[in-house]
């Protein structure tokens, strides 16, 4: 036998008599007036029994906690005549009793009893003023007879009222009709178990307005229209609970329909629910057919996930899917239907399934602005306060929005920052600190996103000379194109990338075994590397400080290679069928590379042999370099606006004189421009920010990559476990610039080399000389081996 508690206000009049009103807001429930306090709960206690006799499906009390107090407001009466307003010169203080307290969830909440008033805040000394608010919103246009009824009372007291509903009492199962098939696949939108799943839709109550509205009054089906992680699914959900709340009907959507439901009116479902364990044909068409009867039996209302998933599944073709099954049962009426798409989305419903997409009520969900986006953040903030006693630093919600909306513009508020936000109050949680601070968010920004601190901080100065010599380390004999690639890592730091494209998308032309590849990896380091352990930029590269990211980030340093992904276009050459393959099949998942750029958008994207691409490709990376977004035939979207894209070319390096050795053999950069000019299209080529060449490498480059290579050799485990230090001659590193270098190939060889004439007798050493500690030198006898000592 269920049992709810209700806080209710005893309010005793200058007569002697008694009025009670239940704290929270029921717009069924009228006010008991009795002689005693007794007769007035008992009146209380009998409405909402009947109440939830009649009606089970009524969400429990949520207001836990009450306190009463008296708020006195200056009221100012007016009257009016036609459309012309008289303000009275005089004021009325009105003293309201108002009841604050605190829902489960940890959200605080205050009411007006006696005016059906109902709000939240955040902090204790938010109260007044909001009540301020509320109350002459509530009173605008009242006379000063009007207002003379909410004089102060002579007496306000707290009390509560139990009620409990036996089950003789409760409707009889053959009242309700069976919905097991709906509640098989569908979960009630409004109902306590899915309460916290979806977050208030906090700076959209005109938005929820208008759908409560459309639900009251409209029968066609409704989608709303926004971007994901702009706030549909929140929006739909408290139009839901407010609808369910006030316990108004919607609009039937048949003759036959009852006036009065004996469940939930909001059951919320997906596509693969819809057909999940229908193995043969028919099957799910039945089932369908069955959830429709029992959704207009009860009057409710089917919610989809998204519409553009009602379209891919089902069938082999969007004729064949369930949206396509839906029509004629949209047309006439006979489903209520909510759902939501992104305008992606929705364009590609459009094209696939018109019939399907012209059926729609469209409620677009527009972006929010800079002040109600962090407002937003700030509620959910607050939410988060609540629950988690947690504090948060003045200025965290404002940092949450700057970080974002700079480095993420593409991505709207809420979605992710709220996600954010939560992660940061539960890292406090679990690390036992009692508040958030701004510098809490950086740092959770800088591992999620690999940003170093530099570029988050408009503080903190960049050397673009600094930059180069730390490229140059690494890419040995390219100071072209080092610096050409520093040119978007200044940009970027200077916050003058346009947003609406990638950071930066650069054709890397040259011969092979030069570094381009390098300089990529290089690149990718530079920009996104910070994710483990923190990192400062010093004379010399990067320095690693411990204590600083995840404790494994600390014994495994967040690779280069892990935040680029490499492609070989020459895989994508033949025609036809190059653009499904490199995009994925339309009737699966997209390509793996697609899929690694959702989930870690901050990256270097290296597509190799751009030349040898079908032309169907280029078409493709058209709209990723101009617009910095890639949609596929079923809408699905993603953006590259945080990656920089690199392609690589052999396109003139041939040209002139052969390449080795020698400087002159450098080809100039109009070599390059016109030899690609020759084999891309014009449009293609617009849309590159730069092309930069790579030049032929220098005897002393090929030296200084050996030495590069040996010190690299140091840090291998066999080496640094046991603290063997590594020295070697000049004639070592001769020695290998002369075997590992091939003019056809570059340095590419250089690796080889190293293996055969280095690491094989190193290891031979090492294993017949496991005691070996200190050091070891390496140097070259006269028949040109490689001696150990």
């Amino acid at each position: 036998m269920p049992a709810y508690r209700f806080p209710i206000l005893l309010i005793r009049d200058a007569a002697g008599f008694f009025t009670a009103l239940p704290v929270e807001d029921h717009a069924d429930t009228a006010a008991a007036f009795a002689a005693t306090p007794a007769d007035a709960r008992q009146q209380v206690r009998d409405c909402l029994e009947r109440l939830y006799r009649d009606s089970p499906w009524r969400p429990e009390p949520d207001f836990a906690d009450p306190s009463l107090s008296l708020h006195r407001v200056d009221v100012r009466p007016e009257y009016q005549d036609d459309d012309r307003v008289y303000p009275c010169g005089e004021t009325i203080p009105l003293r309201l009793p108002v009841v604050t307290g605190h829902t489960e969830a940890g959200l605080r909440v205050a009411a007006l009893p006696t005016l059906g008033i109902r709000f939240s805040y955040y902090a204790d000394d938010d109260v007044k003023p909001l009540v301020i608010q509320y109350v002459h919103q509530h009173f605008k246009g009242q006379t000063p007879a009007q207002l003379a009824r909410f004089l102060a009372p002579a007496h306000a007291e707290l009390d509560d009222v139990v009620i409990q509903i036996p089950r003789e009492l409760r409707p009889k199962t053959t009242d309700t009709p069976e919905i097991a098939e709906l509640a098989a696949v569908a979960d009630p939108l409004a109902s306590r178990e899915l309460r916290n799943r979806y977050a208030r839709a906090w700076e959209r109550e005109d938005l929820v307005a208008r759908l409560v509205e459309s639900l009251r009054k409209e029968t066609a089906p409704i989608l709303l229209l926004g971007p994901g992680g702009i706030g549909k699914t929140s929006i739909l959900a408290d139009a839901a609970r407010r609808i369910e709340r006030d316990g108004e009907p919607i609009a039937a959507i048949s003759d036959h329909a009852p006036p009065t439901r004996r469940t939930h009116r909001f059951w919320l479902t997906s596509a693969p629910r819809l057909i999940a364990g229908m193995q043969y044909l028919g099957m799910w068409q039945e089932r369908i057919e069955t959830l429709i009867a029992q959704t207009a039996s009860i009057a409710a209302v089917l919610c989809a996930e998204n519409l553009l998933d009602l379209v891919r599944t089902g069938g082999r073709t969007p004729t064949d899917s369930i949206g396509a099954f839906l029509v004629p049962y949209l047309q006439r009426a006979e489903l209520r239907l909510v759902t939501e798409a992104t305008p992606t989305e929705f364009d590609a419903v459009r094209r696939l399934l018109p019939a399907l997409a012209d059926l729609f009520q469209v409620i677009t969900v527009p972006p929010l602005s800079r002040d109600r986006a962090i407002a937003c953040l700030d509620h959910v903030a607050a939410a988060h306060r609540q629950t988690s006693r947690i504090d948060a630093e003045s200025g965290v919600t404002q940092t949450v929005h700057r970080l974002f909306a700079r480095f993420m513009p593409y991505e709207p508020f809420p979605g992710k920052s709220a996600l954010f936000l939560a992660d940061l109050f539960d890292r406090a949680a679990r690390d036992h600190r009692p508040r958030v601070t701004a510098a809490d968010a950086l740092d959770l920004f800088i591992h999620r996103t690999g940003l170093p601190e530099l570029f988050l901080r408009d503080d903190t100065p960049l050397d673009p000379e600094r930059v180069v010599q730390t490229l140059h380390q690494d890419v040995i004999g390219q100071p072209r194109a080092c610096r050409a690639a520093v040119n978007v890592v200044t940009t970027f730091k200077a916050g003058l990338n346009d947003p609406t494209r990638p950071l930066g998308v650069l054709l890397f032309a040259g011969p092979t075994g030069v570094g381009k590849t390098q300089l990529a990896l290089s690149l990718a380091q530079f920009l996104f590397g910070a994710a483990g352990p923190k990192t400062r930029m010093e004379d010399g590269g990067w320095k690693t400080e411990a204590g600083h990211g995840d404790p494994s980030s600390i014994l495994h340093p967040p690779s280069s290679s892990s935040r680029l992904i490499r492609l070989d276009l020459s895989e994508y050459a033949t025609p036809g069928h190059a653009a499904e393959r490199f995009l994925g099949s339309a009737d699966t998942a997209p390509a793996d590379w697609i899929q690694k750029i959702r989930q870690q958008p901050f990256t270097v994207l290296l597509l190799d042999e751009i030349e040898k691409a079908a032309p169907e490709i280029f078409d493709v990376l058209l709209g990723v370099f101009d617009e910095g977004r890639l949609t596929d035939p079923w809408g699905r979207l993603t953006h590259f606006n945080s990656a920089v894209i690199i392609m690589t070319t052999n396109l003139g390096a041939a040209t002139g004189e052969p390449f080795g050795l020698s400087p002159s053999a450098q080809p100039a950069q109009s070599a390059y421009d016109a030899e690609i000019a020759n084999v891309f299209r014009p449009e293609f080529v617009n849309r590159i920010d730069a092309i930069v060449p790579f030049d032929p490498l220098t005897p002393e480059s090929i030296q200084a990559i050996a030495e590069k290579e040996l010190r690299d050799l140091s840090t291998r485990e066999g080496l640094a476990k046991s603290n063997l230090r590594l020295e070697w001659t000049p004639a070592v590193i001769d020695l290998l610039a002369a075997t590992g270098f091939d003019p056809r190939y570059g340095a590419r060889p250089l690796q080889r080399a190293l293996e055969t004439l280095i690491v094989t007798p190193l290891a031979k050493y090492l294993v017949s000389h496991p005691k070996t500690a200190g050091r070891l030198r390496l140097d070259v006898d006269a028949a040109g081996q490689i001696l150990i000592a």
